[in-house]
Formats: structure tokens, C-alpha cells, sequence
């Protein structure tokens, strides 16, 4: 057995996914919330770079070929590396998964890792889906070419945000990630999760991760 549930016995290097306990996803839970509004605007530095797609197999993920900006966290610059959608949702709202979540993962200098997660619930089509869905159906491993690829494409619709303390939610589950998950959940046609589903290998359509345990970690909520 492959699954999330296991990874931790899979390969040595992987032991984190079963050890760790500064471990995502977890559940946004408003019972534990601490508001903070020191947090501050997120601020985006991002610029149109070429960027390429490529299945991974468990996902389907834009890699930006160069310097494509990024985003600044306490003064640290932290350098837009790719992004990959997960359906349905790994972070949790009030016990539900959302349909879809992307991340956008970006890292900085030393190493260390910040990924913005956008919930979307089933509505309205996404336009960065619809502008790039040609693409994924023709999708291969090794990449396709996107062109240029303006990551403000990825509409974020709101400055409030949850931040905490976590892991990479795929092996080998590296801790100290600092994630920002946007409050606002925004819409996904039911076609764009389906075809999402399509693109990835056989056995790898609901490529979430189980919730894992907060371990006395704070959840903050930046509102302005």
C-alpha cells in the first residue's frame, strides 16, 4: 500500500511523514484561531516568466522557468518555484474538503520553503484553468511549454489569510513550511476538477493527504 497513510514506512529518507509533528494539512478551525494583524499584507513580487507543465504522476504542476518573482514574508524574499493543484482540498474548512487547492510553492536563499494554499469550491469556472486546459490535456512528464506565464493570473480575491507552521504535504513531508492559506475560497467548474483528475496516473485521482494533528502549534488569521 502506496498511500499517504504509509509513506512513513516506505523509504528511510520518508520517516518525517510518520514522525514529524509539525506535519500538514490540518483543518482551519476557527475555535483555534489567534486573530494577528502584525502579520501584514502579502506582499507579490511576481513577473510573466516562461513556465512549463508536467504530470508528476500524483500531480499536475506549472514549473516557472527563471526568475519569476515571488513573495516576501518578514522581510525574506521567497522565489515563486511552481505551482500544482490537489482535488479534492487538503486543508479542511469546519470538518469539509473544498473541491480543489492550489499551491504555489516558493522557496528563498537557505532553503526553507513558503506555499500560499487557494481553496475553490464548485461555481464558476477558473480562468487560469480555462487558459491553460489545451495544455494539460496534452500533457506529458518530462513538460510542455507554456509560454509565458503571468503568475497575477492566479487571482488571490482577498488580503485575509490563515499562517502556520507545517510540512511539505507530499514525501518526504519536510517540516518548517511556512504556509498562508488564503480565507477566501474561491470557484472551480465541476469540468475543471474532472479533467484535473484525468490528467494525473491511474490510482492518483484524490491526491489529498488525511488531515494531520495541530500538536499544540497556533493557527493564526491575518485580517487588516
Amino acid at each position: 500500500e502506496k498511500g499517504p497513510q504509509n509513506w512513513g514506512n516506505l523509504k528511510p529518507e520518508w520517516e518525517t511523514c510518520r514522525t514529524g509533528r509539525l506535519q500538514s494539512p490540518i483543518e482551519l478551525n476557527r475555535n483555534t484561531l489567534t486573530i494577528r494583524s502584525t502579520l501584514g499584507n502579502l506582499r507579490r513580487t511576481y513577473k510573466p516568466t516562461p513556465a512549463l507543465i508536467k504530470s508528476k504522476g500524483y500531480n499536475i504542476m506549472v514549473e516557472w522557468k527563471g526568475n519569476a518573482g515571488g513573495i516576501i514574508i518578514n522581510g525574506t524574499k521567497f522565489a515563486l518555484r511552481q505551482c500544482h493543484w490537489h482535488t479534492p482540498s487538503e486543508h479542511k474548512i469546519g470538518g469539509k474538503s473544498l473541491s480543489m487547492e492550489l499551491h504555489l510553492v516558493h522557496n528563498n536563499s537557505q532553503g526553507e520553503v513558503a506555499v500560499i494554499g487557494i481553496l475553490y469550491e464548485l461555481g464558476r469556472s477558473d480562468p487560469f484553468l480555462r487558459k491553460i486546459r489545451d495544455k494539460i490535456e496534452r500533457i506529458t512528464k518530462s513538460g510542455t511549454s507554456l509560454g509565458e506565464i503571468d503568475p497575477w493570473e492566479i487571482k488571490f480575491g482577498s488580503r485575509k489569510y490563515y499562517r502556520y507552521k507545517g510540512s511539505l504535504t507530499t514525501p518526504p513531508c519536510k517540516e518548517g513550511v511556512i504556509w498562508t492559506i488564503l480565507k477566501k475560497v474561491r470557484t472551480v467548474s465541476k469540468d475543471q476538477t474532472q479533467f484535473l483528475r484525468e490528467a494525473v496516473d491511474p490510482g492518483f485521482e484524490n491526491n489529498a493527504r488525511p488531515i494531520q494533528e495541530l500538536q499544540g502549534r497556533t493557527l493564526y488569521l491575518f485580517q487588516p
